[in-house]
């Protein structure tokens, strides 16, 4: 198939792809959410890392219940939380979606703790995650999930891509990425700073300052940590867009993920990001609990270095759970003015007492 021939939109980006009043396209798009039956071409250097690397995240793990100390589990720790945030308020919700504004220091914070991440330069990712929102479950999204569970996890990564993903990536707009200097200084110097971030002080660090042995400070703190935030956010690519329920839009597979949205920091409610995906919340309701990455964003919207947060209205929310929800939208609690008159008639009171 000749890249640009046949792939269209299927999902929107930005409000201006909006083409219907709750935020959707207006035309049925499910016909177009397919693979292409095509050889798939392996690229055996990456077979080859990937192998390497979640076999020695085994042994970290290993080694961080037999013999790590505490100090550099916590560590390990740590640089988890700085490099998925680095990825989800980072290159997800500000560059990739523009969902807020945030000011030059915070712009900085961030691409430190995304080259820590190392998942390719923030503009690259960006970039390709728009393709992949613009494109959704085509042959032009990076990791279409009609492909299969595997392909959308990690297999993407270990082939070449559809030429369609090469084709609509050029033609995406992504000026406002590479007009950011923090993006442009990254990406220059991504090959010096990511083997530095990401590898080797989170190496010495251990064995400096707490005189970590070289075998657990690379096997824990590096290699286990680094395979582990891959793939928490690969499981938003594979598990969020095959399991879970689906409120807002019954048509696309992005699910409501509670688990996923637990450990990738709030990227799991899927659904909703997909059907709202400039919302900087990336959920309808603001729970710190299941959303670090929104508590993170409020913090320092409330110290000024956030700012131009977008979120979606509940008229609109509504609008849209009522013509293509499933059925699960939730409720609060008791007393949602949505919630089923049903339910309230037949529910059990226990210990009910009159209010004076």
């Amino acid at each position: 198939m000749a890249p640009n021939a046949t792939v269209e939109a299927t999902g929107v980006l930005n409000e201006v792809d909006a083409e219907t009043i709750d935020g959707g396209l207006a035309k049925d798009v499910t016909p177009l959410k397919r693979a292409e039956k095509r050889k798939i071409k392996l690229v055996w250097r990456n077979v080859i890392a990937f192998g390497y690397l979640h076999l020695a995240a085994v042994y970290g793990a290993w080694l961080m219940l037999t013999s790590a100390r505490l100090y550099t589990i916590a560590f390990a720790f740590v640089l988890y939380v700085m490099s998925g945030l680095g990825i989800t308020a980072g290159a997800h919700r500000l560059w990739a979606h523009r969902s807020y504004k945030a000011k030059l220091p915070l712009r900085i914070i961030l691409a430190v703790f995304n080259t820590i991440a190392f998942q390719d330069c923030a503009l690259h990712w960006a970039r390709d995650h728009r393709v992949h929102h613009k494109y959704s479950e085509t042959d032009a999204d990076p990791h279409n999930a009609t492909r299969g569970f595997f392909f959308s996890h990690i297999g993407w990564l270990l082939c070449r891509k559809h030429p369609e993903v090469i084709a609509k990536g050029k033609q995406l707009d992504i000026a406002d990425l590479e007009s950011d200097p923090v993006l442009r200084f990254q990406r220059k110097h991504y090959m010096i700073l990511m083997p530095l971030a990401c590898f080797v002080l989170p190496t010495i660090a251990p064995v400096y300052f707490w005189n970590e042995t070289w075998t657990n400070a690379w096997f824990v703190a590096t290699l286990f940590r680094w395979t582990f935030i891959l793939n928490v956010t690969w499981l938003v690519n594979s598990a969020a867009h095959k399991w879970g329920d689906k409120p807002y839009d019954k048509s696309i597979s992005p699910s409501e993920n509670r688990t996923v949205a637990s450990f990738a920091f709030g990227e799991g409610w899927h659904n909703y990001h997909h059907v709202f995906p400039w919302d900087y919340k990336t959920a309808e309701l603001g729970n710190y609990r299941m959303n670090m990455t929104t508590a993170f964003i409020d913090f320092f919207a409330k110290i000024g270095w956030a700012y131009d947060l977008k979120t979606v209205s509940q008229e609109i929310v509504e609008k849209r759970v009522k013509r293509t929800g499933d059925g699960s939208h939730t409720t609060w609690g008791w007393g949602d003015k949505d919630q089923d008159q049903y339910e309230i008639k037949h529910a059990t009171i226990i210990n009910q007492q009159k209010e004076d």
